[in-house]
């Protein structure tokens, strides 16, 4: 293991990570599962209407897949600063290990960011309905929240990853944007 810096994304991270990076490799961490749970009310919702952004669950059994980005050893702190700024609205930062490409003799040490359920802005499970209503109403100085989901089911395909939950949203949230 050598002393890169990383930064592991799941969410929003994937298509915009909004810093410069040596490199960038897709990869998946064990025992975490990605959920709309959070609630945004500083990007893509407010604090009388929150949006929906991911965060992770613990689940043993589970992966979750995202990218894994390399940052320059003299600008990491710069980094590391904007981050904490963009992920403040109930996310903590802790490192895991990344398991990136085949044949990589050792995972990843990477940082990411996690709300967890006792954070203020943490809105938890709900139907699939009722989270697809708020997603699908909600918008914040970000954009909008359906731009949110599409984007990161999008950027998923993209990267040839099956994830249920993140596409069952989308498809009862499209329903609602045909409807109208």
């Amino acid at each position: 293991m050598n002393d890169d810096v990383w930064v592991f994304g799941y969410g929003s991270l994937i298509w915009r990570p909004g810093f410069e990076y040596l490199e960038r490799r897709v990869g998946f961490i064990n025992g975490w599962a990605r959920r709309f749970y959070q609630g945004s009310t500083d990007h893509r919702g407010v604090p009388a209407a929150p949006g929906r952004v991911v965060t992770l669950i613990d689940l043993s059994d589970e992966e979750c897949w995202g990218v894994a980005y390399r940052l320059c050893e003299q600008t990491y702190h710069e980094v590391f600063d904007y981050l904490d700024e963009r992920e403040q609205g109930g996310f903590d930062r802790f490192e895991v290990d990344v398991h990136a490409g085949v044949g990589d003799a050792a995972d990843i040490k990477a940082h990411m960011y996690v709300a967890d359920k006792h954070n203020d802005n943490y809105l938890g499970s709900a139907s699939l309905e009722n989270m697809a209503l708020q997603i699908y109403q909600s918008h914040g100085p970000s954009g909008s929240n359906v731009e949110y989901l599409m984007r990161l089911a999008e950027s998923l395909r993209q990267m040839n990853v099956d994830d249920e939950h993140v596409f069952a949203l989308e498809r009862h949230v499209l329903s609602l944007v045909n409807e109208s």
